[in-house]
């Protein structure tokens, strides 16, 4: 600027005024392309990362759950009532999972398109796990904490027919989402349909290169069992041929009595368990609990990325995060 200032006054007005009209073409034709694409909005940050990857510039969509917000009771802000009334495309796992999400897609997202991403071609689903410790049912149809069974399922959601619904946790099942994604961008917006591709096509190996990398990096501790808080892993463990012993409690929301408490340790002990994993949303004083006296190690996994900052790369981070607190723990020395 002082070299402009220091031309004829005529000749630095001229030169001002051509710099202002050329970013004025330019800015508007940026907004353009981001405002061509769909208006879209995703319900959890693993999803939105792999949306916001296949979008690329074309545009931004919107993340309903922020933080450690939780799927099962999550209250919609104003923005995220406003993005889904305006919405082309809402991306989610399905009603099984976000059942925050079921009224207002009939409500105020009536005219957009809900993509279930579990049932997408190629997805593979999962049964919950064999059972969370100490949850399968007594003869008399009680838990230990005299709890009716069905009485439980029905409270909390988990019928014994449904699926696992943390799809995103394997990898490969992430690759086969990138696809549904791009495919449905690229019904919704026609002309981007071909950028939608090359995008998905270039995550989708990216994609099956951290697989490699993580089942290498994973494999030590293929014979080190642990016990997470909650039945959420189950794909991460089968996808990497990982040791789970199982879960504290298959419902996060709910956690188990103290006769259940005194029963895990006992588990936890005989099954010899290195380590018992938190979550950094719920109060970790119940892994201190269960683990004192038992030899087993405390850490902390986060299946859907609370302290991530959201984009296209909260993925990659999420799983390398996972796989980093499976080794700090499972493999202290290392």
């Amino acid at each position: 600027m002082p070299l402009l200032r220091a031309l004829p006054r005529s000749l630095f007005v001229a030169l001002s005024l051509a710099l202002c009209l050329l970013l004025a073409t330019i800015a508007p034709a940026t907004v353009r392309a981001a405002a061509d694409g769909p208006k879209v909005v995703v319900s959890i940050k693993p999803l939105h990362a792999l949306v916001a990857a296949v979008m690329g510039d074309i545009g931004r969509p919107h993340l309903l759950l922020q933080g450690a917000a939780s799927p099962h009771s999550y209250s919609l802000r104003p923005s995220d009532a406003r993005a889904l009334s305006e919405a082309d495309l809402v991306f989610w796992v399905g009603p099984g999972f976000e059942s925050f999400l079921v009224k207002p897609l009939q409500t105020l997202a009536g005219r957009a398109t809900a993509v279930g991403l579990a049932a997408a071609p190629g997805v593979a689903t999962l049964p919950y796990g064999a059972a969370a410790i100490d949850e399968r049912p007594h003869a008399n149809g009680e838990t230990h904490d005299g709890e009716h069974e069905h009485e439980h399922e029905h409270e909390h959601g988990h019928d014994p027919d449904s699926f696992d619904p943390h799809i995103w946790l394997d990898p490969v099942n992430a690759a086969a989402m990138t696809t549904a994604i791009a495919a449905a961008l690229g019904a919704a917006d026609p002309d981007h349909a071909a950028a939608y591709r090359a995008k998905a096509v270039a995550l989708r190996s990216d994609l099956e290169a951290l697989t490699a990398e993580l089942a290498a990096g994973l494999a030590p501790l293929r014979t080190r069992p642990f016990v997470t808080f909650h039945d959420a892993y189950g794909y991460l463990t089968k996808r990497f041929g990982l040791a789970s012993a199982g879960a504290i409690a298959l419902d996060p929301e709910r956690p188990p009595g103290a006769a259940r408490v005194a029963e895990i340790r006992r588990r936890v002990q005989e099954l010899g368990v290195a380590c018992v994993f938190a979550e950094p949303q719920f109060a970790p004083k119940l892994i201190a609990v269960v683990t004192e006296g038992t030899g087993a190690r405390a850490g902390v996994l986060d299946p859907m990325g609370a302290a991530l900052a959201p984009g296209p790369d909260a993925y990659d981070r999420l799983l390398r995060d996972l796989a980093a607190g499976l080794r700090g723990c499972l493999l202290p020395e290392s």
